[in-house]
């Protein structure tokens, strides 16, 4: 038995060098103690003696062998005991056969090179130097009772062999701490790489819920407020016996949710061309403006929505379109909603190193700095929070200026040369449907 030792598929070097040392350690304990039967058979020995010596051999070898067979499957299956708890009460038992064999014939000293072994690895410095001192002594013990008188030769052999064991021990120790300390760095680089995965996989996970959450609120929100207004405008009419007005309102209800079923669908198949597939992005926007002022006029109020472009169009990259369009929406539907304006404008605006979008409202307006810092409570107070999230993933700017009273002008700028990687990003499936 020597240290435990967990062998594992892809070893280290190390690895591979301690497994061949512990091999080398058991066929040197087996061969020397076949060594030390055949010498012993072959010197003059009583029967008696000589039977004893076979008997403690074989009960040698057999704990021997019990103990590093149980240790190499507690190493390789983690079954049966742990070699930890009874290593030094094994080597405890082998040492005193061994001493029992020696008594009965030195030429058993020979064992005592692998013990050497044994003792530095199971046991702690202290104690392991104390063994081997004491194995040393019992081998140069036995020798001097051999020969009758001490000699130089029956010193140093056990003495250099010591010396060289527990040198040879200290590089093992040093190799084997290093193999360990090697095999517990890749565990925790596999633990960390794991947990850098799951962190991905949720930073992934919410950066989509983001996205999707800024989807729903510029289309498919904003299309089910409309068909609401639209719905209630519809049972107003019919309340007052106005059944045309009530059918023009029921018209534009079934066209806004035709438009929505379009968006949802493209959102599901997560198409990004929305802009491209309906026309060119001024004449979406022109489109939005003439539906926001249908919108509000089937709900019974006024609207004069405008839409100009100033400068020379320019083509634009589908991420600049789909977030251009996505600001206009959410902008318009606020207006429609909260401002109570009497007109509007978009402009759209392109200038040599940036493309801008102005909308205009002359309505209640508010106080930009009463604006919420995260989606309220009730789901409502993310159409801002969205556009800035949009605007900034590419690189853009976006102003609010307002007073109570005094109307709302919005204005967003974005580069027309941003980072490539970041327009790549925003143009990602699904955000422009």
């Amino acid at each position: 038995m020597s240290a435990p030792y967990t062998p594992a598929d892809g070893a280290s070097p190390g690895d591979v060098v301690l497994q061949a040392l512990r091999i080398a350690l058991h066929t040197a304990f087996a061969g020397l103690l076949v060594l030390a039967v055949v010498q012993m058979s072959i010197t003059a020995q009583s029967w008696p003696a000589r039977v004893s010596a076979y008997a403690g051999s074989a009960l040698l070898a057999a704990v021997y062998v019990t103990g590093t067979v149980a240790e190499s499957r507690h190493a390789s299956t983690g079954r049966g005991p742990d070699p930890r708890r009874y290593g030094a009460a094994w080597l405890g038992a082998v040492t005193a056969l061994w001493l029992g064999l020696l008594m009965i014939s030195p030429e058993f000293s020979w064992l005592a090179f692998p013990l050497f072994f044994l003792d530095l690895q199971l046991l702690r410095t202290l104690p392991a130097l104390a063994a081997v001192l004491v194995t040393t002594a019992a081998v140069v013990l036995a020798q001097w009772a051999r020969t009758g008188h001490p000699s130089a030769a029956a010193l140093l052999g056990p003495v250099i062999g010591a010396l060289f064991a527990v040198v040879m021990g200290s590089a093992y120790s040093a190799l084997h701490r290093e193999s360990v300390n090697q095999r517990l760095a890749l565990a925790e680089l596999h633990r960390t790489r794991g947990e850098l995965a799951a962190s991905q996989h949720l930073a992934g996970v919410l950066t989509e819920r983001e996205r999707l959450a800024r989807e729903i609120h510029d289309t498919l929100a904003q299309g089910l407020s409309s068909i609401v207004l639209l719905s209630r405008a519809a049972g107003s009419a019919l309340d007052a016996g106005d059944p045309v007005l009530a059918r023009e309102r029921l018209q534009l209800v079934q066209s806004t949710a035709a438009d929505n079923l379009t968006e949802a669908r493209r959102f599901v198949r997560g198409l990004a061309a929305a802009p491209l597939e309906q026309g060119s992005l001024d004449a979406r926007l022109a489109a939005l403006c003439s539906d926001a002022e249908r919108r509000v006029a089937a709900a019974g109020g006024v609207l004069k929505c405008l839409f100009r472009v100033d400068g020379a169009p320019v083509p634009l990259h589908p991420a600049y379109e789909t977030t251009l369009l996505r600001a206009a929406q959410s902008l318009l539907a606020n207006i429609e909603a909260h401002a109570g304006a009497s007109s509007a404008v978009l402009t759209l605006e392109y200038s040599p190193d940036s493309v801008a979008l102005d909308v205009f409202d002359d309505g209640a307006g508010f106080d930009p700095a009463v604006l919420p810092a995260g989606p309220r409570a009730d789901g409502t107070g993310f159409g801002l929070l969205s556009l800035r999230e949009r605007i900034s993933d590419l690189h853009g700017s976006l102003s609010v200026e307002s007073a109570p009273g005094e109307g709302t002008v919005v204005a967003l700028r974005l580069p027309l040369n941003p980072d490539p990687d970041s327009a790549a990003a925003a143009a990602a499936p699904g955000d422009g449907a």
